[in-house]
């Protein structure tokens, strides 16, 4: 294997160590919930938005609200209802009699971290405000365009669709979650501790900072420095083939999808010390990364397809490159 600089191997290290702090801190709130958590931290590193999915309950909400707390971000909350409307989310131009002007008030989506609480019972034409602002890091009100604060994370919560009263998110803003992490029953053990000391749990708003927001942005810049082999760029590449031929699907990998796998992963070799992504990180992340992105044809609707099962597949039949990738 090459030679790595000693300085990278330290910055790496330093990450995995702020990793794991935020991941012991997080456990404070929610015990027996570290892979969700983990998973939430690689898609903040990776610089991506996070989808928390499952039933009302688990801890969705919690978890958000933790690692925004972990980083000392400023964020926000915004429930969304069927009656909620777009300029809720990104404001609007308010008429001020004093000085005779419309000027723009705020919406929700002005913070560091928006945490969008079961977006998916706002209407669809409300949970696409959101579109710009997570490209882009901005919204447009008005033809008058405003940036939103750095670092800019949207943390949506969504019940699964079955629920009454939810509306699906579209394909264009499913595409824009870099991850989706579906949260997931605590084991018999930690619900047990939970249930013996409820009055021993931390509050959310008592949970103290082990990070700076600084430290967002460096993750980031750091993770988008782990290596990745060009066998292993050609793999990702062959699992998006793999998907947009494959019969049950009408909807695969979108090119923004294959970049999004590659982040991650490298976010996942930096958070256990690592400078190179080998083929496990790129097959443990493929559910969170690309389940929520593919569309099952009406052939597959009809067989009962699950898209988990495809993706399994689809990581069998693709063959995993061999030799060294770690150079």
């Amino acid at each position: 294997m090459a030679t790595q600089p000693a300085g990278p191997a330290v910055t790496v290290g330093t990450f995995a160590d702020t990793f794991d702090a935020v991941v012991d801190n997080v456990a404070q709130i929610l015990q027996g919930k570290e892979i969700p958590t983990r998973l939430a931290l690689v898609c903040l590193a990776a610089g991506g938005h996070l989808l928390l999915e499952d039933v009302p309950g688990v801890g969705k909400t919690s978890l958000a609200k933790a690692l925004a707390r972990s980083f000392d971000l400023e964020w926000r909350r915004i429930q969304f209802t069927p009656d909620l409307l777009p300029s809720d989310v990104t404001g609007a131009s308010v008429y001020d009699r004093e000085s005779g002007s419309f000027a723009f008030r705020p919406g929700g989506v002005f913070a560091n971290v928006v945490l969008g609480d079961e977006i998916n019972r706002a209407s669809p034409k409300t949970q696409s405000a959101l579109l710009e602002a997570m490209q882009e890091g901005q919204v447009t009100v008005d033809n008058v365009t405003y940036r939103l604060p750095s670092p800019f994370l949207v943390i949506a919560t969504q019940n699964p669709v079955e629920h009454e009263g939810t509306y699906p998110l579209p394909e264009s803003q499913l595409d824009r979650f870099l991850l989706r992490v579906r949260m997931g029953y605590p084991d018999r053990s930690a619900e047990m501790a939970m249930l013996d000391r409820p009055e021993a749990r931390t509050a959310v708003d008592d949970l103290p900072a082990v990070a700076g927001p600084e430290a967002i942005p460096t993750m980031v810049a750091l993770a988008n420095q782990v290596h990745v082999a060009t066998a292993l760029k050609g793999y990702i590449v062959d699992l998006a083939a793999a998907t947009r031929n494959h019969p049950a699907l009408t909807l695969g990998m979108s090119p923004r999808a294959a970049l999004a796998l590659q982040r991650a992963a490298q976010a996942m070799a930096a958070s256990i010390g690592r400078e190179y992504v080998n083929p496990d990180d790129i097959k443990y992340l493929a559910g969170p990364v690309l389940e929520h992105r593919l569309v099952l044809s009406p052939e597959g609707v009809v067989a009962g397809v699950d898209i988990s099962d495809v993706v399994a597949e689809i990581l069998r039949a693709v063959p995993v490159p061999a030799g060294r990738t770690g150079v």
